[in-house]
């Protein structure tokens, strides 16, 4: 009973950020507030394990992770994956901005070991955190621990409101920018929002079987392979092997091996998210008030000095890399948390902005792929390397 228990448990406070973000028309974030329902439950009643109790522990991740960030692959067109270059090129000098500032500003305020402890989830989210964590522990350097969790929980205090912000007012200028231009919509487009409900130009593929072998099952297989191939061919070539999933997730699409939209198509997608989702908030219970009580006041001039670097770069980028400075921003915010929370904050905004869905399908269509490969490029690449080399400076 425990088990179902759980499970309630963790969906009752994803359901609950869900009507908040509803109701707030996405001015408030879903992560936000199940992020502070989980903290909350941690630090009060909630046991530790409760995500794993609900079914969402490593394993799954480990599967979940792959599957999605495949499937994501199938949103995209290898050519629109190219031309997001100015993106990640956003997206990263706005985390050196970030290490400019905390690196310089930051060590005439806090001693070393502080700056560099803390600054790395502040550039990479709990991929950071997680690394940073397991390496002080490594390295016998207990008291610093506390810095970069605290640092993972109060930067996505601040960093989810203010991404929302930002996607909420470049939402509204696409808004006004569709329905003056004639409310043209890319073909591109619809696939974004899974629009196309006959059949797409990728149902059958390569392999061309009748409707009723194009089964969810058969589906989640190929998925399931392309995600595998991914990871076999990361051991060899050295790349992260989430960037490679994404890679061959549109090349997959590409040329017919996935369907667009592949894992909606199988009716999985929620569940999956959910799950990953769950993951990264039982992360937070390995924090308590005490702990957050005693350094936040260095965390919270840490992170003021990021977020001012992030905004200096991406204020003076955006005109040359032809964006508006709310939708660099945004950007180079992704390297705050990464994927899926900006999977998911760039969906809501979409949803809540648009009026109809060919709206939702022209704001997801011009926001989704910068929102999603700027993550990619600092938290699934830029966040392993920052990390790295932060834990030999300690």
């Amino acid at each position: 009973m425990k088990f179902i228990i759980a499970f309630i448990v963790v969906m009752l406070f994803m359901l609950i950020g869900e009507w908040v973000s509803s109701i707030s028309h996405a001015y408030i974030p879903s992560v936000f507030i199940t992020a502070v329902l989980f903290a909350i439950g941690f630090w009060t009643i909630l046991p530790k394990n409760i995500v794993a109790d609900a079914s969402y522990g490593k394993a799954f991740v480990a599967i979940c992770v792959s599957m999605l960030l495949v499937h994501l692959g199938t949103l995209m067109s290898l050519k629109e994956l190219i031309a997001q270059w100015k993106a990640v090129c956003i997206a990263l000098l706005g985390v050196a901005g970030t290490l400019v500032l905390c690196l310089t500003i930051g060590t005439l305020i806090f001693d070393w070991h502080t700056v560099v402890a803390a600054i790395p989830p502040l550039t990479g989210g709990v991929v950071s955190a997680v690394l940073m964590t397991s390496g002080l522990k490594a390295q016998g350097a207990t008291a610093l621990i506390a810095l970069p969790v605290s640092m993972f929980v109060l930067h996505s205090v601040l960093g989810y409101p203010l991404t929302s912000y930002m996607l909420r007012t470049e939402g509204r200028r696409l808004v006004k920018e569709f329905n003056d231009n004639g409310r043209h919509l890319p073909k591109e487009a619809a696939a974004a929002n899974n629009m196309d409900t006959g059949a797409d130009d990728n149902s059958t593929g390569v392999f061309h079987l009748p409707a009723e072998f194009q089964t969810s099952a058969f589906i989640l297989v190929r998925v399931a392979a392309v995600a595998l191939f991914s990871n076999w061919i990361a051991g060899f070539v050295h790349i992260n092997a989430n960037v490679l999933c994404l890679v061959f997730g549109v090349l997959a699409h590409q040329f017919g091996f996935l369907e667009s939209s592949a894992l909606n198509k199988a009716g999985v997608f929620n569940w999956l998210m959910y799950g990953l989702l769950a993951y990264v908030f039982s992360q937070l219970n390995m924090t308590s008030p005490a702990i957050i009580g005693s350094i936040i006041g260095k965390i919270i001039v840490l992170i003021a000095l990021g977020l001012l670097g992030m905004f200096l770069a991406s204020w003076l980028l955006a005109k040359p890399f032809g964006m508006t400075w709310h939708m660099a921003y945004a950007c180079s915010l992704t390297s705050l948390f990464g994927f899926p929370a900006d999977y998911i904050l760039t969906s809501e905004i979409a949803r809540t902005m648009a009026n109809d869905k060919e709206e939702e399908s022209y704001l997801l269509y011009h926001m989704m792929p910068k929102m999603l490969v700027g993550g990619f490029a600092t938290v699934s690449v830029a966040s392993v390397i920052i990390a790295s080399i932060f834990l030999k400076l300690i």
